[in-house]
């Protein structure tokens, strides 16, 4: 299983777990799948930002 902190790994399509702007504290995962791809850097240290097919956005902390 990989990060989700570089771009190039992320696609749309993908199954992954973000964790939401509203979960940061507790650093719960949601899953779902990659419809768009918000980060425009190669890479982000938090993970690159994603929205999922039912809308929710959060920063992918795991590619599954």
């Amino acid at each position: 299983m990989k990060q989700g902190s570089e771009r190039q790994d992320i696609k749309a399509g993908l199954k992954v777990g973000i964790v939401l702007k509203k979960d940061q504290r507790s650093g719960k995962i949601t899953y779902g799948i990659v419809r768009d791809i918000l980060t425009k850097s190669a890479t982000h240290p938090h993970g690159i930002k994603v929205r999922l097919e039912d809308g929710q956005i959060g920063r992918v902390k795991e590619i599954l």
